[in-house]
């Protein structure tokens, strides 16, 4: 699993229009999957997105998770987190989990984190066509691959 976590004032997921999803202060995460991920991938991610000190404290230092701020979250599916640019100009997306493998591991990720942190975690929609909006606080922006622990 590859994640890209936005620190945000706030974020909002538009479909056809409408509003799905719209949080204040919080997490803005971009989730991508890949055949090899499993449940370990899924724990090992939750409890670091839960305990990532990347919100202020009092003095202005990153210290605090988003527990810590009474912080909300999205997540948002992103099979382009996986692309591979090295050939050509046309990204591959070969190591993006297909649908039929891809759709329950975010469902089950999201209910997961949700466990994990006791936020209501909020959320896009698998294929759709989606508008994300975010107003990045810092900005701060964070990386993360299960595939790259150490």
């Amino acid at each position: 699993m590859r994640v890209v976590i936005q620190r945000v004032s706030e974020a909002s997921v538009t479909i056809n229009g409408k509003i799905k999803s719209k949080i204040d202060l919080g997490l803005l995460i971009l989730l991508g999957i890949e055949e090899s991920d499993g449940d370990e991938d899924m724990d090992w991610l939750c409890r670091k997105i839960m305990n990532l000190r990347i919100f202020n404290d009092d003095n202005g230092v990153m210290n605090k998770s988003v527990l810590d701020v009474n912080g909300e979250i999205i997540v948002v599916s992103q099979f382009t987190l996986h692309a591979s640019t090295k050939k050509g100009n046309r990204p591959s997306y070969l190591r993006a989990a297909k649908p039929d493998f891809a759709i329950p591991m975010y469902e089950k990720f999201l209910l997961k984190l949700g466990e994990t942190t006791g936020i209501k975690v909020q959320s896009g929609e698998f294929g759709a066509d989606m508008k994300v909006n975010l107003l990045n606080d810092g900005p701060v922006t964070i990386l993360m691959d299960t595939k790259n622990k150490e």
